[in-house]
C-alpha cells in the first residue's frame, strides 16, 4: 500500500485486466488495485485490523465463488502465483455465467495457476473435484439468496482448517428475509456463528459498495 492506494506486483508485465493504472519501479511493474471495483480492495481499505491476516499466503490453494470478469481474481493470482506460477499457487475460478468463464478463460491462459470453472457454487460436489486440496482461501461473492447458509455449507466442507474465509455479502440479493439491511446483515452474522464458524471481522464497505458487509472468518 501507498498511502490509501493499493498495488500489487504484475505478474504479467505490461497488461492490465481492466484498465487500471500501472507503474515501474526498477525491475518490478505494480498494478493499481481500485477498490470500487474489488471487494477485496475495499475490505483492505476499510479493516480496522492488519489486512495480511485476511489476504492469501504465496503458493496457496484458493477458491473464489462469483469470479465474475476476474479483476479481482487477477490480484489475488498476483499474491498467491506471481509471474509464470513460480509461486505453484492455485485459484479455482468459479461462476455461473458462461460469459463470465470465457473472460477467465481468456485471463487463465496467460495467468498460469488460475483455474475456470463453470459451475454453480452452491453445489459443493460440481467444486470440490477442482481443488488440489482443501482451500486455504475461499471468497464467496453471490447474488443470490441465502448467501450465508451457502457460505457455511462451502467453509464446512472446502476450507482448510487453518484458512480463512471471506463472505461479501450483497443486502439487496437477500430478498426473502424482512426488515433493512441491518438485519438482513445481522441475520447473516447469527447463520454464521449458530454453524460454529468464528468471525474475525465484519467489514461495512458501503462507502465503496453499497448495500454490502464483508464478512472474514475461520473455522476455529
Amino acid at each position: 500500500m501507498i498511502g490509501k492506494s493499493i498495488w500489487t506486483k504484475n505478474a504479467v508485465k505490461g497488461i492490465s485486466v481492466r484498465g487500471e493504472r500501472r507503474r515501474r519501479e526498477g525491475k518490478i511493474e505494480w498494478r493499481n488495485w481500485d477498490p470500487n471495483k474489488s471487494k477485496i480492495a475495499a475490505s483492505i481499505l476499510k479493516t480496522k485490523n492488519n489486512p495480511e491476516i485476511f489476504l492469501p499466503k504465496t503458493g496457496s490453494t484458493c477458491l473464489y465463488l462469483g469470479s465474475s470478469m476476474g479483476g479481482t481474481v487477477s490480484h489475488i493470482h498476483d499474491i498467491v502465483c506471481g509471474s509464470n506460477n513460480h509461486h505453484n499457487g492455485q485459484i479455482v475460478a468459479v461462476d455461473i455465467s458462461p460469459r463470465m468463464i470465457k473472460d477467465m478463460t481468456t485471463l487463465s491462459e496467460i495467468r498460469d495457476g488460475i483455474f475456470p470453472v463453470l459451475a454453480d457454487a452452491r453445489i459443493v460436489g460440481q467444486i470440490a473435484p477442482f481443488l488440489r486440496n482443501h482451500a486455504d482461501w475461499i471468497h464467496q461473492d453471490l447474488s443470490i439468496a441465502d448467501q450465508a447458509h451457502t457460505f457455511v455449507k462451502i467453509i464446512s466442507n472446502l476450507l482448510s482448517s487453518k484458512g480463512i474465509g471471506i463472505l461479501s455479502l450483497k443486502a439487496a440479493s437477500e430478498r426473502s428475509s424482512e426488515g433493512d439491511d441491518n438485519s438482513r446483515f445481522l441475520k447473516a452474522q447469527k447463520i454464521i456463528m449458530d454453524s460454529g464458524i468464528r468471525i474475525l471481522e465484519r467489514i461495512n464497505i458501503s462507502s465503496f459498495e453499497d448495500q454490502h458487509e464483508v464478512f472474514v472468518c475461520s473455522k476455529n
